[in-house]
């Protein structure tokens, strides 16, 4: 007799309506009277709704039995490995979809190049819908992305009255970095963890992205780029401007409220789902003067 019987599929929350994710470290995950259930490293224990929430983060000194992962698995409710402090996204636990629809539309974009680059701009177009896409190459795109991204940066440190250098910051060294840069990489780590569980409940591919190409999940770095500019970017000027030394508690408590006030959860499944709506119709572009054949 199994511990934990598994839900009816028809019964499990969908994406856009499950709670944010739970980060959770030094305690261990188990299975218990039917339920899961977190015990820290004091004993005291809390169950876990895994049928109703988006994903679970798992931090440093954590430990899960292979029952617990079975139950989140059949709840469809991803598990993710972060670093300490927030700042290396691990790795993922691959979470069961029941229909692959969306990962065979998301790899025959990524397999034709006029599909592939006609994703990346409506990407741009949604984070800058004032800027025209037609005919300007990937590069030039990324080019304008990354002045566009210094003067919001710029823009948060004046509205929030927190000195800003630049971004920089080393992996390897995180104690190097200004408060300002450790509260992003905080804030931004979060960030891909919540919309990776979006984008695994949906059947999308993480290794397959469309303007980011590098790291094992590039498709996660570009839809997480969709929204930085309304939930951690702000959520990490906002803490450091509140507490200069803050360890990144309230930098994900902020988070978690812009990302409740946006309702990213309740929009990013149809948003990027629109992403590979009509491309079958595409019309040829009129090529730009310095666009590149391969990118036509």
């Amino acid at each position: 007799m199994p511990l934990f019987q598994r839900p009816p599929l028809d019964t499990l929350t969908s994406a856009k309506d499950r709670w944010t994710p739970i980060y959770l470290e030094h305690g261990r995950i188990e299975v218990d009277d039917a339920a899961i259930k977190w015990i820290d490293s004091k004993g005291k224990t809390c169950p876990i709704p895994v049928a109703t929430v988006s994903a679970l983060i798992l931090g440093p000194g954590t430990t899960v039995t292979h029952a617990a992962i079975k139950a989140a698995a059949q709840c469809n409710c991803p598990i993710f490995w972060l670093g300490e402090d927030g700042l290396r996204f691990y790795a993922f636990g691959i979470t069961p979809n029941h229909d692959n629809s969306m990962a065979r539309i998301h790899a025959e974009a990524w397999a034709a190049p006029r599909k592939r680059n006609e994703v990346a701009r409506r990407m741009f177009r949604h984070r800058f819908p004032d800027v025209p896409t037609s005919g300007v190459s990937i590069e030039q795109l990324r080019g304008m992305e990354g002045k566009r991204v210094k003067r919001i940066y710029e823009d948060l440190g004046k509205h929030y009255g927190v000195t800003w250098k630049g971004r920089n910051y080393s992996p390897s060294n995180w104690n190097m970095a200004d408060n300002i840069n450790r509260a992003l990489s905080a804030a931004t780590a979060s960030h891909y963890a919540l919309i990776a569980a979006v984008c695994c409940s949906m059947g999308f591919i993480p290794q397959l992205g469309f303007v980011h190409k590098a790291g094992t999940l590039p498709f996660i770095y570009d839809a997480a780029d969709l929204y930085k500019h309304e939930t951690s970017w702000p959520a990490a000027f906002e803490a450091i401007s509140i507490d200069p030394k803050d360890d990144g508690k309230l930098v994900r408590k902020i988070l978690k409220r812009n990302v409740e006030q946006s309702r990213m959860l309740q929009r990013a499944p149809k948003e990027l789902k629109a992403l590979f709506d009509d491309l079958s119709t595409l019309q040829e572009p009129k090529p730009h003067p310095l666009q590149p054949k391969s990118e036509a």
